[in-house]
């Protein structure tokens, strides 16, 4: 007796189809499952017989063998006891229906209930490019998968309650799409809360403006986490297929909220100075998406940086230049991407008041060098904005003005980039931080005072050639958002004050 079924894998971000078999023979009575599954699929024997145990069905007392094709690629996880299950029903013949046109994934328990799993939404996908007209999914998931148009995906709490839909005795639903709804955006902190800090404040609106690198450098409580934690507010919605994509990496890594169809708001992901290299950027035995990746298309901040360890900073510089991050494992290579803003804050010496005119530092030349030493040169050279966070006097906290809101600044990083998309539709680029050298030599163009300052500049400040290249790129920006078609004297000149701080701290 044999029986087929349909399934879905996952391996980094691309789905794959898995046809699930399952021959029941006579012979000694044994439970085998090949087609190389890892440790989590081969439990699926004891999940699986104790979920028809206890749903009421037969164990078949006979050789059961169940094959996972293609048999050359990893089965990860505990997505195929569900199809399983089902295949070794139909075999045994307990279960008598067409499943041709259909894929099944879910997690089982004991008892027969259906546990939610991680990255139904490539999934969903991919049986859509299959040709697959239903998707049984948990039910914690179902919202998820329904987002793909042309695909039915139906919400399954337990097995029972499945066999009875699939025999006519219970009609299941297919979940309704959400994607059409219009979301509320919770609720992000707002500029407006922050008093002073003008020139910060205009930092990172050039910086949402062009998707720029920023680095806040300031003593304690100067405000450079508060500003940090607001940029968010003023960064352009999301388009669909950023939308997609960013759910694709938190439902791969099985951080999404149940029941949630998508990820509306631009991630913002801080982790903890104590994060390892691997935690930033992705690992584990199945490599999962690390900080970085799930900040893709947001804001990716890390505070206090010289205090996160040597190996966790360098792993930054390879995604930050490329856009994607990729894991090596001996089964095989994983690549997510990871197109982010990197927000760093850091204190200007151990004790933070180097340089401060209310404080005293009490640091060593030596002890400031070290400190400052732990950035490295080309870390700093993917930052393409420098800012110095001043504390704030008693005069702009204790007075009654109101500050530029987060609304407010967001209309012109909206018309900037308008802008961009505009001018690069051509280039599948969204942005200038996104330019490469070719693309820097066409759009960046310099007249002659502009030319000569910047020439000044790169010699003074001993910049290297990824700098100069950062600095136009900003520059270009500056442009955008005076709705400038060419790069002015005063926009380059603004540019090159965002690279000042090298000499100052790092006397380069």
């Amino acid at each position: 007796m044999f029986a087929h079924l349909n399934s879905i894998g996952l391996y980094g971000m691309d789905a794959f189809e898995v046809n699930v078999e399952a021959d029941i023979s006579n012979g000694l009575p044994g439970f085998d499952v090949v087609g190389l599954p890892d440790t989590a699929v081969k439990e699926s024997r004891d999940r699986v017989r104790s979920a028809l145990k206890n749903c009421g069905f037969t164990f078949p007392m006979s050789r059961i063998t169940v094959n996972l094709a293609p048999a050359d690629k990893r089965k990860e996880g505990p997505i195929y006891d569900l199809p399983i299950l089902l295949a070794i029903l139909t075999a045994s013949g307990q279960l008598s229906c067409d499943l041709s046109d259909c894929a099944m994934i879910g997690e089982l328990s004991l008892s027969g209930e259906i546990h939610g799993i991680r990255g139904v939404l490539p999934m969903a996908i991919h049986a859509k490019e299959l040709g697959y007209h239903r998707l049984f999914v948990p039910a914690v998931n179902a919202a998820e998968g329904a987002v793909v148009e042309g695909l039915e995906v139906y919400p399954v709490t337990n097995v029972k309650q499945l066999i009875d839909h699939l025999t006519g005795n219970l009609t299941i639903l297919p979940q309704i799409p959400q994607s059409n709804i219009d979301f509320a955006s919770p609720a992000l902190p707002d500029f407006a809360d922050v008093r002073g800090q003008t020139q910060a404040k205009r930092a990172l609106e050039i910086a949402a403006s062009g998707g720029h690198n920023v680095l806040l450098i300031g003593p304690p409580g100067s405000g450079k986490s508060m500003l940090a934690k607001r940029l968010p507010s003023i960064l352009p919605p999301m388009t669909f297929e950023e939308t997609i994509e960013t759910t694709k990496l938190h439902s791969i890594a099985g951080i999404m909220p149940p029941n949630t169809s998508l990820i509306h708001t631009r991630p913002f992901r801080a982790p903890h100075h104590t994060v390892s290299a691997a935690g930033l950027s992705g690992g584990g035995n199945i490599p999962k998406p690390g900080e970085i990746s799930l900040a893709h298309n947001g804001v990716l901040f890390l505070d206090e940086l010289p205090e996160f360890s040597k190996n966790a900073m360098e792993v930054l510089r390879q995604p930050l230049e490329d856009g994607t991050v990729t894991i090596s494992r001996v089964n095989g290579n994983y690549t997510y991407p990871c197109t982010v803003m990197f927000v760093a804050a850091m204190n200007p010496c151990p004790c933070g008041f180097y340089g401060s005119v209310d404080k005293e530092c009490t640091c060593t030349p030596q002890a400031i060098s070290k400190y400052m030493g732990k950035i490295s040169g080309p870390l700093l050279d993917r930052i393409d904005i420098q800012i110095e966070v001043s504390p704030v006097k008693y005069e702009k906290l204790g007075n009654d003005e109101i500050s530029e809101s987060s609304e407010t600044i967001k209309k012109r990083v909206n018309s900037a980039r308008k802008i961009q998309i505009e001018r690069y539709k051509q280039e599948n680029i969204y942005s200038n931080s996104s330019l490469t050298p070719k693309l820097i030599s066409k759009y960046c163009k310099l007249d002659s005072e502009g030319k000569k300052i910047l020439q000044t500049a790169f010699e003074k400040m001993g910049l290297s050639a990824r700098a100069y290249g950062r600095i136009l790129k900003v520059a270009r920006t500056i442009a955008d958002l005076d709705n400038s078609e060419n790069i002015r004297k005063t926009h380059i000149a603004e540019a090159i004050q965002y690279r000042s701080l090298d000499k100052k701290y790092w006397k380069n």
